[in-house]
């Protein structure tokens, strides 16, 4: 009977696996490369390129439609004159492109790539330019293949860099917010750090950075509308507290998406058991890292209160590079309004107790401030 009972779960644990892997899924990957901006008069224009990756090596994926939403962040739509938008794809089979806004289906081969080309041009309101925060750009395309045809979105960020590192350095404040442009994955992390550092900083300070605007540089974030719950994410994250941000059904798919049904599952009645006896957080040990540090949807700073924020990636590397490159001790920290601060990774670990001391009352704030980097001097580390 328990031989039977066992290999009733086991089996239905492989069916669960086998329907995650048989998921719609595209291999296709979107990312940004580099942009430019270009200003005459009252009129600006951006131009970038995107590259569209085929990450599996025997499948083959057809685009039948690319469509571009630019969003002007930080101003009202009565203070646009006027937008357009250009996109040109960049490969040999589109020679008889015409300069319109017809997309020609094209099939992207197996671990090949193209680019595409967007041009954003706008005119706005002379009161309203030093408004503007960043363009965002909201890409909307269908992907088509052996998995069937379904709608990507994807996003990213245009910056728009601010001039404030005089009024970064006249602060004495032994922990000091640094406002930052609204970050994206077209900024390099160590560069921000460096182009926002006061100059008058010691190499005894402490620079910490948010883990969230961290991942978003490293493009670690995902569009609401790609998340495809299932009847097992919407069975567990009824098991969450509502502020959690595992408590809705796309938080917890995308928990599943990373660490697998199973891992999740299991993790998920044992935290549940053990909760009864009084031991708390065993799920988010058990479930993997990322337990902790997935941020839904209006957790993180606009334009990405839309999407789910992962947690950044080789975050001790990072702090290494970083403090190396700066000559300043730098760590990746997650802190919330309740007074909680987790240190990710840190270039040097005896600064974990300053860190939390000095970072417990959020001088970063956790709302729109963009003072996504917070440094603690060495009168505070003393």
């Amino acid at each position: 009977m328990l031989l039977n009972s066992l290999f009733f779960i086991i089996t239905i644990f492989f069916l669960i696996e086998i329907n995650h892997c048989f998921r719609q899924y595209s291999p296709l990957v979107l990312k940004p490369k580099e942009f430019k901006k270009i200003i005459f008069n009252s009129k600006h224009k951006y131009i970038t390129r995107v590259e569209i990756k085929n990450s599996k090596k025997r499948m083959e994926v057809m685009i039948p439609s690319f469509n571009v939403h630019p969003q002007l962040i930080g101003i009202d739509k009565n203070e646009i004159i006027n937008i357009q938008t250009k996109i040109k794809p960049l490969h040999t089979d589109e020679e008889e492109h015409q300069n319109n806004d017809y997309w020609t289906a094209y099939i992207l081969k197996g671990k090949k790539s193209i680019f595409v080309e967007i041009e954003i041009e706008y005119e706005i309101k002379s009161t309203a330019i030093d408004k503007i925060k960043c363009l965002w750009l909201d890409i909307e395309w269908v992907n088509y293949g052996p998995f069937g045809s379904f709608k990507r979105f994807d996003g990213f960020v245009l910056p728009n860099s601010l001039d404030i590192s005089k009024a970064n350095s006249s602060s004495t404040n032994l922990v000091d917010p640094i406002r930052t442009h609204i970050l994206g994955s077209l900024d390099d992390p160590i560069r921000v750090l460096e182009s926002y550092m006061p100059p008058n900083y010691l190499p005894t300070d402490i620079l910490t950075i948010g883990e969230s605007p961290l991942a978003v540089m490293q493009g670690r974030y995902i569009d609401y509308r790609n998340v495809k719950s299932n009847l097992i994410s919407r069975i567990l994250c009824k098991g969450f507290h509502p502020t959690s941000s595992l408590a809705t059904a796309a938080g917890m798919q995308t928990l599943i998406n990373i660490s697998g049904p199973t891992r999740v599952i299991i993790s998920w009645l044992i935290g549940g058991i053990l909760k009864l006896f009084g031991v708390k957080g065993m799920f988010y040990r058990l479930a993997g890292e990322q337990a902790r540090l997935i941020d839904d949807i209006t957790g993180t700073t606009p334009p990405y209160d839309k999407s789910i924020v992962l947690g950044p990636k080789d975050t001790k590397t990072f702090c290494i590079n970083a403090a190396k490159k700066l000559n300043v001790n730098v760590a990746v920290v997650d802190v919330n309004d309740l007074g909680r601060v987790k240190i990710l990774s840190t270039s040097n670990v005896d600064n974990a107790e300053i860190i939390k001391r000095s970072l417990t009352s959020n001088p970063a704030g956790n709302a729109n401030q963009q003072t996504p980097l917070v440094l603690i001097r060495s009168d505070e580390t003393g």
